[in-house]
């Protein structure tokens, strides 16, 4: 089991290399306490939709939870409660191979390499693997309804909210 020490000391080490290095449009920075003491496990992020897809004009609020067992353990990556896709759950977490223990999740994976899989997710969704019934019956069923329901969901999320 990992010491309580490496989690920490490893995503302090990612926001060091976050700051110095990290892909256009993208942002992920430790949470600040009350008191204005860094929480190092929760992490605030956004994520661009990738250019040229329906995603493209939104900036997506996510939330990255890690344990005291990271990066042995996976971190938790939620979008807000009710997000619409077929590979995130009605409260908000992603479900994707890499946030799996069980299945891709490897402890040499950075911040910004499962922020780029959370964006990369967005225009292409996992069918054998759905989190939300609607969004994945409406993918299958109706890809122009899925695609105006999408519209929806980016326009909830311009840049100019994320500031």
């Amino acid at each position: 089991m990992a010491g309580v020490g490496i989690a920490r000391s490893r995503l302090a080490q990612e926001s060091k290399t976050w700051r110095k290095d990290h892909p256009f449009g993208f942002v992920a920075k430790p949470q600040t306490k009350a008191d204005g003491a860094v929480e190092l496990l929760v992490w605030d992020c956004i994520v661009p939709g990738k250019k040229d897809t329906l995603w493209s004009e939104g900036f997506y609020p996510i939330t990255l939870r890690f344990s005291e067992e990271y990066p042995e353990k996976p971190p938790t990556a939620h979008f807000p409660a009710g997000f619409f896709h077929p590979n995130i759950y009605p409260s908000g977490k992603v479900c994707l191979s890499i946030l799996a223990e069980e299945k891709g999740w490897r402890p040499s994976l950075s911040v910004k390499q499962i922020l780029q899989g959370i964006q990369d997710l967005l225009d292409n969704p996992n069918n054998t693997d759905p989190a939300q019934e609607t969004a994945y019956h409406m993918l299958n069923g109706s890809r122009s309804q899925y695609n105006e329901r999408v519209k929806k969901e980016v326009a909830k999320y311009p840049q100019s909210a994320m500031q």
